[in-house]
């Protein structure tokens, strides 16, 4: 699905940003599972001709940014439909066998922390449209990774000990929520592919990452479809783990479990407690208000628009990029201004 949406967005883009390979190369790369491997290596060298050459510098700036951007993303959903369904794998082994070796802790600590990260990385993919004032702070960027770590941990946990309970009954758990999910994301109406056919894709990946994490793909408050959405994690969470209990308490040899689960709960309450800190006082909207800068939106849906970054080559941002930081930060854009992608900006 990765490599899907890579060459999809190789085909959309202007064929002025297209790399310097037959087009038939760069599909047999993404035949082969090696698409976002060549994104990468491209990015890599064109941030080295610009660290060593001037001219056009600006130019090639600005397609860094481009390529950089779409990084993030595939990057994203690399995470949450490899790495992340791997990690629950990794941790029902373990479960399973009772045995933990210190590389497989390691791993374990690294993966949750890679996803965290991924989350992060990609908030300040979309932030780096916006001006200056508006980027995250070291403070800001450390809750807000904290925020993601405390919610995901739980969430993961518990799946993997449904799974002890039984294999087959998370093969059918996965399906019911994906699919609620997934209308969840139709209902909100996204556009940001070029066509009906990948814009299901696209909503079918997203909502893959939902099952673990908030993920906001609509403009418009984000508020209450943060609460319902982590009241119904929530819900879902606890029942997981209440099934667990009643139908496979954990033996003498498990019994670390108990106290392991019992921290979940305040684990997640953790997680809403930070995210709600980051929102009222350390996300960088609250800093331009009191700095004096005008009211603009964030998650509590104030009404005012952002502006993006005056570029000098314009042809170079990256649209699709571009209508997600529209939804999350409901940015200003020139009315009927129509994306390569298909998506009209409002």
């Amino acid at each position: 699905a990765t490599q899907a949406c890579s060459w999809l967005w190789f085909r959309s883009d202007p064929p002025a940003l297209h790399p310097d390979v037959p087009q038939w190369l760069v599909a047999l790369l993404h035949l082969l599972q090696l698409g976002f491997l060549f994104r990468c290596l491209h990015a890599l060298k064109v941030g080295w001709k610009v660290c060593w050459e001037k001219a056009e510098e600006e130019e090639e700036q600005s397609y860094i940014a481009f390529l950089s951007h779409d990084i993030s993303m595939l990057r994203l959903f690399e995470t949450f439909l490899e790495n992340t369904p791997q990690l629950t794998l990794l941790l029902y082994v373990i479960l399973q066998t009772n045995k933990l070796e210190p590389s497989q802790g390691l791993g374990i600590c690294t993966a949750f922390l890679c996803v965290a990260w991924s989350l992060l990385d990609y908030h300040r993919s979309l932030r780096s449209f916006l001006q200056h004032k508006y980027e995250l702070s070291w403070r800001s960027a450390v809750v807000y990774f904290l925020w993601n770590l405390f919610l995901i941990c739980p969430r993961i946990l518990v799946v993997s000990l449904f799974a002890l309970l039984c294999p087959y009954a998370v093969a059918v758990h996965f399906p019911l929520v994906w699919l609620a999910m997934f209308l969840w994301v139709s209902l909100q109406g996204t556009d940001f592919m070029e066509s009906p056919g990948p814009e299901k894709l696209y909503r079918a990946m997203v909502a893959v990452i939902l099952y673990f994490s908030w993920f906001n793909v609509a403009k418009g408050r984000t508020l209450h479809r943060s609460i319902i959405y982590h009241g119904f994690i929530l819900a879902d969470s606890t029942l997981l783990a209440l099934s667990w209990l009643w139908y496979r308490f954990p033996s003498d040899e498990q019994s670390y479990l108990i106290p392991v689960l019992s921290a979940a709960l305040p684990c997640y309450l953790l997680g809403l407690v930070l995210r709600v800190t980051y929102y009222k006082w350390l996300h960088p909207n609250v800093q331009v208000q009191q700095e004096g800068g005008c009211d603009v939106v964030d998650a509590n849906g104030e009404t005012d628009r952002l502006e993006f970054r005056s570029l000098s080559v314009p042809d170079l941002v990256n649209r699709r990029m571009q209508w997600l930081a529209q939804a999350q930060f409901s940015i200003s854009q020139p009315v009927g201004q129509l994306l390569p992608n298909g998506a009209a900006a409002l």
